[in-house]
């Protein structure tokens, strides 16, 4: 088949006037193979615009937003690499660059192809699952755990990926081959312990698996209140109710304790706290705060209560406690149920709240330092 495809080169060499030798043949060859992988690339995205135009496909469009220019690189590179195998010995004793450079080439191409379809086949599998909404836990454990497993799957491929390259070349053939012997997987794993990396990523698989936390959960961290918007191999980052991001390392989440707001059920009761006059009939109040609960739609109609918790010389503490669907929900409700309740005492009990007030305002103010 060389031998065919040399003839032919140096038929065409002469139908242009040229004289044909060895060296011409072959580089005429290679560019003809890397040419023909281009016109591979063209035809095969024609005939996958041709299907979406008719009836589009979401896997389509992910591939085309994720793996079109790997594969635009991969198709060049897979016939200039089988060109280099049909070319003559001598050619390529004379030219072992161009031997060289079609391994790489390949090797390059293949692990960028390989890692952006895990991609694709990540976002098409999550496409359907909304991790925005706090009841469905399922979905937001599935994605958690398909984002992570395809991280992991990623980084063992640029490692093998790189090391083929390493193997490809004569002085670095040793390093790359002890990479993937046993030997070397164990040290990269002893250098990776030692530079905390192996307890990440065994934090990793522990919250993949244990689901401490999940996307999108409601955690207090720091004293923050926040979301979890992002489980990296060696990080989660917290998006905080401001929108400001706290970067917390993911052995965090294994090794100190946190608040889970979302960890088996979304719902949650909010308290209100008021501090009232002696005089203010906590029955009254009992039935106004139902009528504003049932009123409300956050209010879920799981949990209600009115109670008074303590009593101070100035005037008691009523606790009022409202089940919401979810924390956001909960602060909401809080919030309307306080307005209005205090405009129903201020209207109804004058005196109701004015000691309240200065009770309060006692306790809010600062006391000076001792010095």
């Amino acid at each position: 088949m060389q031998q065919q495809l040399d003839s032919w080169i140096r038929a065409v060499i002469r139908w242009f006037g040229y004289i044909p030798n060895r060296d011409l043949s072959g580089w005429i060859l290679l560019l003809a193979a890397v040419l023909a992988g281009v016109v591979v690339d063209v035809v095969i995205t024609q005939i996958i615009r041709l299907v979406g135009r008719q009836r589009p496909f979401q896997t389509l469009a992910l591939l085309r937003q994720y793996a079109r220019w790997p594969f635009w690189l991969f198709m060049p590179s897979l016939f200039f690499l089988l060109a280099t195998n049909v070319q003559s010995e001598r050619f390529l004793r004379r030219h072992p660059v161009a031997d060289k450079m079609a391994e790489v080439l390949f090797i390059v191409c293949t692990t960028w192809l390989v890692i952006q379809l895990l991609k694709v086949g990540e976002k098409r599998l999550i496409l359907q699952y909304d991790t925005n909404d706090d009841e469905k836990l399922k979905q937001r454990k599935f994605v958690t755990q398909v984002r992570f497993f395809r991280r992991v799957v990623a980084i063992t491929i640029l490692l093998i990926g790189t090391s083929l390259v390493l193997i490809s070349f004569q002085g670095s053939r040793k390093l790359g081959l002890s990479v993937l012997t046993s030997a070397g997987v164990v040290s990269v794993v002893i250098g990776f312990a030692a530079q905390k990396t192996l307890a990440n990523l065994l934090a990793g698989v522990q919250i993949a698996f244990n689901q401490q936390i999940r996307l999108n959960d409601a955690v207090v961290v720091e004293k923050e209140w926040g979301r979890v918007e992002e489980i990296n191999l060696t990080s989660v980052i917290v998006r905080i109710w401001d929108r400001r991001r706290l970067i917390l390392p993911i052995t965090y989440f294994v090794e100190k304790p946190f608040e889970n707001w979302t960890r088996s059920d979304a719902s949650i009761i909010g308290s209100i706290i008021l501090y009232l006059d002696y005089n203010v009939p906590v029955d009254k109040l009992r039935e106004k705060a139902r009528k504003l609960a049932e009123d409300d739609p956050l209010w879920t109609g799981e949990t209600f209560s009115v109670q008074v918790i303590d009593t101070l010389p100035t005037c008691i503490q009523v606790r009022i406690l409202v089940s919401a669907p979810d924390s956001p929900s909960a602060f909401d409700l809080r919030c309307h149920m306080r307005e209005q309740l205090i405009a129903f005492i201020r209207d109804e009990y004058p005196q109701g709240l004015p000691q309240s007030r200065l009770v309060l305002a006692s306790e809010l103010i600062p006391k000076e330092p001792e010095i």
